[in-house]
């Protein structure tokens, strides 16, 4: 076997693993999901937690350690430091109501983002090659938008549920894929 033969081999070895590994993690995270809805919440919770206190750490380090920034810039990645520390060590203290909060905010951000797709898509109507198709879908976004705004909890939840059918679905098809890829190689 010759050794740009071996490398192609070993590379697609590679892929079907990182495929395999992947789709294997995105199924049970869906399937958890869809199982525990509220419990895999709070570990996301949790997780935001983790990352902001890490970042905290990062950048009151930055701020402590180097020597090359200027004394207000040092202050302020201190300061932001300060604020990440203190926001993961509420949000741990609070992950039930953290997690609330976090479906409302997201509910909210993506009702008024669909609301906005909406918009736009009525102002590019004249670009539009079906006209009645981008109506509808404007309708449609504009809709579905105001409805999150009125009920961001369970707008948030829908989507949720939505996210661990999605990652279900892409699970098996990364699995199915790394034992398909690279057949013909």
């Amino acid at each position: 076997m010759s050794l740009a033969s071996e490398a192609g081999k070993s590379a697609v070895n590679g892929i079907r693993t990182a495929l395999g590994v992947g789709g294997v993690l995105s199924l049970i995270v869906g399937i958890l999901i869809l199982v525990w809805p509220g419990k895999t919440a709070v570990v996301v919770a949790a997780i935001i937690a983790i990352y902001a206190i890490a970042a905290g750490l990062v950048y009151a380090g930055l701020g402590i350690f180097s020597k090359d920034k200027g004394g207000w810039s040092r202050l302020g990645h201190i300061a932001l430091g300060v604020v990440f520390i203190i926001a993961g060590i509420v949000a741990f203290l609070n992950l039930a109501q953290t997690t609330a909060w976090l479906a409302v905010f997201l509910g909210i951000l993506v009702g008024i983002m669909w609301i906005v797709e909406g918009i736009v898509a009525l102002s590019t109507l004249g670009d539009a090659p079906s006209k009645a198709w981008s109506i509808f879908f404007a309708i449609i976004s504009i809709i579905a938008g105001i409805t999150l705004l009125f009920s961001p909890f369970w707008g948030a939840a829908v989507l949720w549920w939505l996210l661990g059918i999605a990652l279900i679905v892409l699970g098996i098809l990364n699995i199915v894929r790394a034992f398909t890829f690279g057949r013909g190689v």
